[in-house]
């Protein structure tokens, strides 16, 4: 934020500004309304001359004229006389501004401020009799522009007096809030913007809509429904690629695809996928969503093809009763997929089930395609992602860690891998540049194989299960957790969060339950199970 003109002609220092800086936009320069001539259009124009002017009586030979508080031009003196050929009677009553005159003055002082002109402000100020801003205004946009919210909404009552319209201060009062809350969103305060959209925001009660956007910024924290329909440990979990389907694998064999309402959230049963008689462990859309491949765990050698529109079989693959394979990965092209296992198998399937290409010796952990239609990356049992091109068959060595890898997922972009590590956690890796970037603090990892997973706007926030039973959620850029999920009774195995829906998260856990996340309702108390692990009270 740039700030509009200072009095006295003082530069004002321009504090940094982050994305989030430009949001709360021009308050009025009159009657708390937007001023449409400020410089670049992002300055802060806080209720500038909101004073009316008011001529002193009569302009009396010997007396000054005080137009807002500012001495005004044109009583006798030296200047005068000389300009006036010595005599009073020669100067011209000084005529007095309009509000439009008045208003058009305070935005061209504002603009010379801005390109540095403060000489020529100062000029203009007083022979105009106009003042840039109130003082009352000065203060309120330096406590805005030092983040001091709370000393800005003092100033709000301030300038009540002066701003003729209640519907702008609520107007103002709502972008300082929304500045507030989206300043506090760019630091990674998320708890405290969160309080700042419940218990200050809302209950404005001003521009909904806004607010409906502002709260698709959050995270999923609250359990807006569990389903109960599998009848055995629950191990896998993953949205559609276009959020509107949720698949969800179990030891009781079966796959479930649920229907994600678009408008309520809810979800509801569409197909369940019978017959894999070792348990469904991993599950894996297709880039178009049209079908899905399910895995089963260590001793599995079948792979299972379906068509999800339709919900049959398309293709039961297995090449040996010896392989086991346990994780698989989509061309982006839709017409290939990877599979392998810890036994040494790693395959290029068609559709149909047929055997592309084979990298052989290749113990398989968990397996991703990159979006160059070439490359694979793979973790295997040396505690490692290394890069496979089936066009070359060349290999590389991309991350190393000094402990196993479980399993991992790759960001939107391709550029950063999150992985879940036996005994340490959750680690996310620079791929580009080959570097541990950060360890997440918090979750509880042995040797289970757990998912993690990126989410929110810009993926800007992390997931993952945990062998507590919890639910653990990141900033990506902090290490220390924002929010524990409570509610499941054992290892949560899997979270995935809806890539369409910010707000829409789900988790699969041992408890035979898949419970899915949202943002909490807009409430002062909250007593029901599976709540946030923090107080979101606002009494």
């Amino acid at each position: 934020m740039q700030a509009n003109g200072a009095g006295g002609g003082q530069q004002q220092q321009q504090p940094p500004q982050g994305p989030a800086g430009p949001e709360l936009g021009c308050l009025g320069a009159q009657n708390g309304e937007a001023s449409a001539g400020t410089a670049a259009g992002d300055q802060l124009a806080h209720a500038n001359g909101l004073l009316p002017s008011a001529n002193s009586g009569g302009g009396s030979p010997g007396g000054l004229s005080v137009n807002n508080g500012v001495p005004a031009a044109g009583g006798p003196g030296p200047a005068a006389a000389e300009l006036g050929g010595g005599g009073g009677s020669a100067l011209k009553k000084k005529k007095r501004l309009s509000q439009s005159d008045e208003d058009v003055i305070r935005l061209i002082g504002q603009h010379l401020h801005g390109l540095g002109l403060n000489q020529t402000v100062d000029l203009l100020m007083q022979e105009s009799g106009c003042r840039l801003e109130h003082p009352s205004a000065t203060k309120f946009r330096n406590h805005v522009m030092e983040g001091e919210w709370d000393k800005a909404e003092n100033d709000l009552n301030e300038l009540k007096a002066l701003v003729h319209s209640p519907h702008a201060i609520v107007r103002m009062k709502f972008l300082l809030l929304q500045q507030k809350y989206l300043e506090y969103l760019e630091d990674g305060k998320v708890l405290e913007a969160l309080q700042v959209l419940r218990c200050e925001l809302t209950p404005l009660k001003y521009n909904t809509e806004r607010i409906h956007v502002l709260s698709g910024k959050q995270f999923p924290c609250y359990t807006q429904q569990i389903l109960t329909e599998h009848c055995n440990e629950v191990w896998f979990c993953k949205f559609s690629n276009d959020g509107t389907k949720l698949a969800t694998g179990s030891k009781d064999t079966t796959v479930i695809i649920w229907q994600v309402d678009p408008d309520t959230h809810q979800l509801k049963l569409l197909k369940t996928l019978e017959g894999h008689a070792y348990g469904v462990s991993y599950i894996a859309w297709s880039p178009d969503d049209n079908y899905l491949v399910a895995c089963g765990p260590d001793d599995c050698s079948e792979l299972w093809l379906w068509n999800v529109q339709t919900g049959e079989l398309r293709t039961k693959m297995s090449q040996s009763h010896e392989d086991s394979l346990t994780s698989v990965a989509w061309n982006p092209d839709g017409k290939r997929f990877v599979t392998g296992g810890q036994r040494g198998q790693f395959y290029q399937c068609d559709l149909d089930g047929n055997l592309l290409d084979s990298w052989e010796g290749v113990r398989v952990q968990c397996l991703w395609c990159l979006s160059d239609g070439k490359t694979v990356l793979a973790s295997d049992t040396h505690q490692r992602i290394r890069g496979y091109n089936f066009e070359d068959l060349t290999d590389r060595n991309i991350v190393q860690e000094d402990h196993p890898i479980m399993s991992f997922t790759i960001s939107k972009n391709g550029r950063l891998a999150l992985l879940n590590v036996a005994t340490q956690g959750v680690h996310l890796w620079d791929l580009q540049d080959r570097v541990l970037v950060r360890k997440y603090q918090g979750v509880t990892q042995g040797f289970y194989t757990i998912h993690s997973c990126f989410g929110g706007h810009n993926e800007d926030f992390i997931a993952s299960g945990s062998e507590d039973h919890k639910v653990y959620i990141w900033h990506k850029r902090s290490e220390l957790p924002i929010a524990e999920l409570t509610g499941h009774t054992r290892t949560v195995n899997c979270v995935s969060w809806n890539p369409q829906i910010p707000s829409m998260m789900a988790s699969a856990s041992d408890d035979g339950t898949v419970r899915i996340w949202g943002p909490a309702p807009f409430v002062d108390n909250q007593d029901i199970e599976g709540g946030p692990a923090w107080p979101i009270s606002c009494l």
